[in-house]
């Protein structure tokens, strides 16, 4: 089956809001730290479910997004191809909420690199910090261990 979701890095010039996933019980995503998302709903747009996103799990409003991405996951779930769409938000309003998914923390660009999330994002994250063009990749993965990766990058 496929699954349709997003994920979105908040920058607001010199940090990413960055989601430390820790309060969930069995959460895939537990102890690393992500950009926001989540799972499209029926009728939406990735834009439309990335604006969503955003507000519910951070509380602030999306005023500016860009489409930079679009990465397949194949099993990354059982049974379960994942195709997410990522997102730069550069332009937003609002204060801070408590989010339920974990805690939210602005991090350094410097200091992304540090924080333990999926192997594959490390690579992807550069290339938003390094402003490449819109890109097309797979990450597959067993377990937490990344076996195999692709890229294709757009101008």
């Amino acid at each position: 089956m496929v699954k349709l979701a997003t994920i979105c890095y908040v920058d607001n010039g010199k940090e990413w809001l960055m989601l430390h996933r820790n309060k969930k019980v069995d959460d895939v995503h537990a102890g690393k730290w992500i950009g926001v998302g989540g799972k499209l709903e029926p009728g939406e747009t990735p834009e439309d479910c990335a604006i969503r996103e955003v507000k519910e799990e951070t509380g602030l409003t999306v005023k500016k997004l860009d489409l930079k991405g679009i990465i397949t996951f194949p099993e990354f779930t059982p049974d379960n191809d994942w195709y997410t769409y990522v997102f730069k938000v550069t332009d937003f309003e609002g204060e801070l909420i408590d989010c339920q998914e974990g805690t939210l923390e602005w991090v350094p660009y410097a200091e992304i690199p540090q924080k333990p999330t999926w192997q594959g994002d490390y690579t992807f994250m550069k290339w938003l910090l390094d402003n490449k063009p819109f890109f097309s990749a797979k990450f597959c993965y067993e377990g937490d261990q990344l076996m195999d990766s692709s890229v294709r990058f757009y101008d």
